[in-house]
């Protein structure tokens, strides 16, 4: 029995008229669309004009137009919006250019399985071929990195097409998908339907998920991973009840960091390497099984206490997510929440697995780890330790705080010690690592989050992708505390060229940039910090500023993060 598909909120709300702007504004709108991202372009003039109309003329409610300093960070922030939300975020691209300028954001979110639409300009359809403006054939070239990609050639087929462009973004498995339309078929008039806003969700086989419970309630040692699937589709209460009523140890990564919230007793990711290398069974639920989890391949003869390598079963949204090189013992497609419920119903239904010994044991490892973390939580080391920022800053980030990565090492000390209590709180570049995103991320989590503190966490080398986009900040009244582990290097890239080759070349940036300058020069504020007991008083000062504030952390270069793979 395969999965099979069933629609939700489908039903028309009526006939709309107007250019092919006004019509796809009404269609982003019915599908619960607030911001359109975007770099100003002529080719998408209708675009804004629909939105402007929108609010001006009481027909509907507004959409918000957000304007920024290149298209990557609009492209990004659609994506983080879509992240954060679960409703599919709107970037509008001008031809040509703008709509490159959006590619790498496009690749995140396909890679990462976020729910955007992209709306691009086009050179006009009564031009094509005569060497007009910017004109270029964009779909074939998005097309590899997006769920789809495509021309809607006339302004009769703007509103049917913007409402399937959403419905299949927000549908599992998310992501992008991209439109493009011709700038005279923009400017055009007609008529359609604007439904209210539709998704699709696949039934799980129950045979399937009966295997999966028959598994883990057999095992001895299972480990659970929750990831960013688990909140894009909406299934952290199930995941939450999960864990809790059945007492099976958890690691998180990704947006399914906060699912469990940080401290709670069956959260066992300080223990991450003992839990994976000792299980018996690994059921990983809405991730890749890619480089990030050894490709799907625990413990092993050395490792495990069984001299074996552990079973593995995959849980993903749709079928085409279920891993196809992995040597699986099971898996099943679908809803996560039904899937979830579906196992633990299941097992409930007999004798309730003890894992309490293998629970322990994990515990009181995460124990030892926390203890050890505390050395370099306080480190007093000159230059400052990038752990030290960590030790400042995690006691002051609030339950509500949405914390965005955009680094490569100091970023990856986040991971290590940063837990949220929340989940949909954390944004990092996921699978596709890609740098500059923070800034986009930093405007989609203050406008979704308005109440929330925002914390963006920079690497020296990221900024130099987007800090620009302070100016958007300042701008549009969106204050941000920036945090910057500055250590004058491409850290992630020093350390192994330094290990593959005995030196290393081009990894060194400008020695104790003053990026907080230029974030004061773009009309925010900021200091630099090279006293480890001044980090804190800086950070109180940024919460408390009010104004997208930097805290230009000098770090030291040597004091690398220890990781395990370099992603190959």
């Amino acid at each position: 029995m395969t999965s099979e598909p069933t629609e939700t909120s489908t039903s028309s709300t009526g006939e709309i008229t107007g250019h092919s702007g006004e019509l796809a504004v009404q269609v982003a709108r019915a599908h619960g669309v607030e911001t359109m991202f975007t770099l100003s372009g002529a080719h998408v003039f209708p675009m804004y004009d629909g939105a402007v109309k929108t609010q001006q003329d009481g027909q509907g409610p507004a959409m918000r137009l957000l304007d920024v300093r290149h298209e990557q960070t609009a492209a990004f922030a659609a994506e983080a919006t879509g992240k954060l939300t679960r409703v599919p975020g709107l970037a509008v691209l001008t031809a040509g250019p703008g709509v490159t300028n959006g590619i790498s954001a496009i690749a995140q979110a396909q890679f990462a399985g976020s729910p955007m639409v992209v709306v691009g300009g086009r050179a006009p359809q009564n031009r094509w071929g005569t060497g007009a403006l910017q004109e270029l054939d964009q779909p074939p070239i998005i097309a590899p990195i997006a769920k789809s990609a495509r021309t809607l050639m006339t302004a009769a087929d703007v509103a049917e097409g913007m409402d399937e462009a959403f419905t299949l973004a927000r549908s599992s498995h998310r992501g992008p998908v991209f439109v493009d339309i011709p700038m005279d078929e923009f400017f055009n008039s007609a008529s359609g339907t604007v439904g209210a806003g539709g998704t699709t969700r696949l039934e799980p086989d129950p045979e399937a998920v009966r295997r999966v419970a028959g598994l883990l309630a057999e095992a001895s040692r299972p480990v659970l991973i929750l990831s960013t699937d688990v909140w894009a589709d909406g299934a952290e209460e199930a995941a939450l009840r999960f864990v809790e009523d059945l007492g099976v140890p958890t690691l998180t990564n990704g947006m399914g960091r906060g699912i469990l919230p940080g401290g709670h007793r069956h959260l066992v990711t300080k223990a991450r390497g003992a839990a994976l290398s000792g299980a018996d069974l690994v059921v990983v639920v809405g991730t890749p099984l890619d480089f990030r989890l050894g490709y799907g391949v625990f413990g092993g003869p050395d490792k495990n206490p069984d001299g074996a390598f552990a079973k593995v079963v995959h849980v993903a949204d749709s079928p085409g997510q279920v891993s196809g090189h992995a040597d699986l013992a099971a898996s099943v497609a679908g809803d996560l929440t039904t899937v979830l419920d579906g196992i633990q119903a299941a097992i409930e239904s007999g004798a309730k697995p003890d894992w309490s010994a293998w629970s322990d044991q994990l515990a009181d490892l995460v124990k030892a780890a926390t203890a050890r973390d505390a050395e370099l939580l306080t480190a007093e080391a000159d230059p400052i330790h990038p752990a030290r920022i960590y030790g400042e800053l995690v006691p002051r980030l609030a339950d509500d705080s949405v914390v965005i990565g955009d680094g490569g090492d100091f970023v990856s000390f986040a991971g290590k010690f940063v837990e949220p209590k929340r989940p949909g709180g954390w944004l990092d570049p996921g699978p596709y690592g890609c740098l500059g995103a923070g800034l986009g991320s930093a405007i989609a989590a203050r406008i979704a989050r308005p109440s929330a503190q925002v914390t963006l966490l920079l690497g020296d080398g990221a900024a130099g992708f987007s800090l620009m986009d302070v100016d958007t900040l300042v701008r549009h009244d969106l204050p941000v505390v920036m945090v910057m582990g500055n250590n004058s290097a491409w850290g992630l890239e020093k350390g192994p060229m330094q290990m593959l080759y005995g030196y290393d070349v081009a990894a060194d940036l400008a020695q104790r940039t003053p990026y907080d300058q230029v974030v004061t020069a773009l009309g925010g504020a900021g200091e630099t910090v090279t006293d480890p007991t001044q980090i804190g008083p800086a950070l109180d000062r940024a919460y408390a500023s009010g104004v997208p504030y930097l805290v230009n952390v000098i770090t030291d270069v040597e004091a690398a993060y220890p990781r395990n793979t370099f992603g190959i």
